[in-house]
């Protein structure tokens, strides 16, 4: 785990969502307590049962947000876009991780103190509700994939799952190849399925020429049946 300084131009650049709703006080505060943190693929960044401290901020990679459940299955809530804010719900609710999150692939992260931002929050209304939207955002994306991993099949669940990876970290310049190669575990665990099942419902989409599979790689052939599979569910 490595760290870094940036300037406040570099700073700017990583986070202008914030940067841009604070005044010159606020930005000098901030830079001086602003790290940049690297991460080597499949670390953890932080444990469920930890105690919140950071805001964080990806800015390049890709991470998981997940939850150890019933027999060390794991469930994987959600994944971080680029230049996504996340770990700070549980400090706003006064509490512990309910989750743990890894990096899928080699990661930067930025993080900001959260007591810092508590502070800048209760001088700053701009800022509060920029992080008053993204909590609802996230509420939203929250629920619509918990009504679709409970009471989707699992085709639905995996189709919905694969567009869903289409949208957070679109393609490659094929414009087909998901920009993102998951194992077939990690993406079982995204779907609320057995690896078996997921490894199963793959090789019948690429019998029904909806996708080809290339190793980890993923192509979406048929995205509108894919649609309609996931719609049906």
């Amino acid at each position: 785990m490595v760290k870094k300084e940036l300037t406040e131009a570099e700073i700017a650049d990583c986070i202008p969502d914030v940067w841009q709703a604070l005044t010159e006080a606020q930005r000098e505060r901030l830079a001086q307590h602003f790290v940049v943190q690297k991460f080597k693929k499949n670390e953890t960044i932080y444990c469920e049962g930890e105690t919140p401290r950071h805001l964080m901020c990806l800015l390049s990679g890709k991470v998981k947000i997940y939850k150890d459940g019933v027999g060390g299955r794991s469930q994987i809530i959600r994944v971080i876009k680029n230049k996504g804010y996340f770990a700070y719900r549980a400090y706003f609710a006064q509490e512990n991780f309910i989750t743990a999150a890894a990096a899928f692939e080699p990661c930067t992260i930025c993080l900001i103190p959260m007591d810092l931002i508590e502070d800048l929050l209760s001088e700053n209304v701009s800022l509060a509700m920029f992080f008053i939207r993204q909590l609802s955002i996230d509420l939203g994306v929250s629920d619509e994939r918990t009504v679709n991993l409970t009471q989707k099949h699992i085709r639905g669940r995996l189709a919905e799952s694969l567009l869903f990876l289409k949208e957070t970290y679109g393609v490659e310049e094929d414009q087909c190849t998901l920009s993102i190669y998951l194992s077939r575990e990690d993406l079982a665990n995204l779907s609320n399925m057995t690896t078996s099942n997921a490894i199963r419902t793959l090789s019948n989409f690429a019998s029904e020429k909806l996708i080809i599979i290339d190793g980890r790689k993923i192509k979406l052939i048929d995205e509108e049946k894919l649609k309609k599979i996931s719609k049906i569910g």
